[in-house]
């Protein structure tokens, strides 16, 4: 199969197409015909070396999210068949015409998406839910605050907690963003380099949760607009980890500092996600409150090019690598 080998840790060149054998399912994996993987931030991490965890990545396939057709099935596997179409997390290897996967972290292809949209779905979809809903517990008529609201996690946020009876603000970087995002759903949308962020959103009267993959100055501002028992949930730190904050602060207004990473989360962690997924967010899919947001596909073998795109940071949701399967 032809698949994309990061060659050594670095910049989008390192990105090279390759073959390698179809790899074989365990037990409790199935084999998919890999026809769309998404393009996320951790991949370009992971590229760079950068990823925590993740060792020497020479030779590693990236690829976090699949949308494929199921086309061997472990012995233990119960759920799925061969010709099943589905979408499915992975913690690398995606990038590939076939990808092996833990059976229990593929969830069905919606009705009526195709499998670019599909695959657009399971990394940014899987994150949102478990840093929003359940680390940072945002509940209807409370507000969230998504940083980068135009990524594909950005989007994701948005239609989620919109869709679930959140009121939503948004910041973005220029009035093409700040026009997509207000169509997904979003109350306020604040173009960054415009307008302060912290004063338009202080002047309102605050917000409840946010999301943020800034870090850096970010932090301080963050926690200021946070309401008393408000909860601030890192995903990113692209301006850097280290930040300072007031510890009486913290205490005297009872806030909450958290943040994960799901790549190097257990299986076991993975599946009760996967479940929690298709109970809460699937239905919203099938109801039409959620849609895909594609800004651009590229060929399997256009992977670096899927890269330097995606660290343009001109994208308005998601991109996508096909394999012509």
């Amino acid at each position: 199969m032809h698949s994309i080998l990061i060659r050594q840790p670095g910049g989008p060149d390192v990105l090279e197409l390759g073959t390698q054998p179809v790899p074989e399912p365990a037990a409790h994996e199935v084999l998919l015909q890999v026809h769309a993987a998404g393009v996320n931030r951790p991949d370009v991490l992971l590229r760079q070396g950068k990823y925590r965890g993740s060792g020497d990545v020479t030779g590693t396939v990236p690829g976090l999210e699949v949308a494929g057709i199921v086309t061997q099935c472990g012995a233990d596997v119960t759920r799925w068949q061969p010709g099943d179409a589905v979408c499915a997390l992975l913690a690398s290897g995606g990038y590939a015409e076939y990808a092996v996967v833990d059976a229990r972290h593929c969830l069905p292809v919606p009705t009526g998406w195709t499998m670019t949209e599909a695959a657009s779905l399971p990394e940014t979809v899987y994150t949102v839910w478990h840093n929003v809903f359940q680390r940072g517990a945002l509940q209807p008529g409370e507000t969230l605050l998504v940083h980068g609201g135009s990524s594909g996690i950005g989007i994701t946020a948005v239609q989620l907690a919109h869709a679930l009876g959140s009121r939503v603000v948004a910041t973005v970087g220029s009035s093409d963003k700040q026009a997509a995002v207000q169509g997904l759903g979003a109350d306020t949308v604040i173009n960054y380099r415009e307008q302060d962020f912290e004063q338009v959103l202080a002047a309102a009267g605050g917000v409840d949760v946010v999301l943020d993959m800034v870090g850096g100055d970010y932090t301080a501002k963050n926690l200021r607009l946070l309401r008393d028992d408000g909860r601030l949930v890192f995903i990113n730190a692209m301006q850097g980890g280290p930040a300072a904050f007031n510890a009486l602060e913290i205490m005297a207004r009872r806030l909450t500092i958290t943040g994960s990473t799901l790549r190097p989360r257990s299986a076991d962690f993975k599946a009760a996600l996967a479940r929690a997924v298709e109970q809460h967010v699937w239905p919203l899919l099938a109801a039409g409150k959620f849609r895909p947001v594609i800004f651009q596909t590229f060929p399997l073998g256009n992977a670096a090019a899927a890269h330097q795109l995606l660290e343009s940071s001109t994208h308005i949701g998601k991109i996508v690598l096909q394999t012509g399967a």
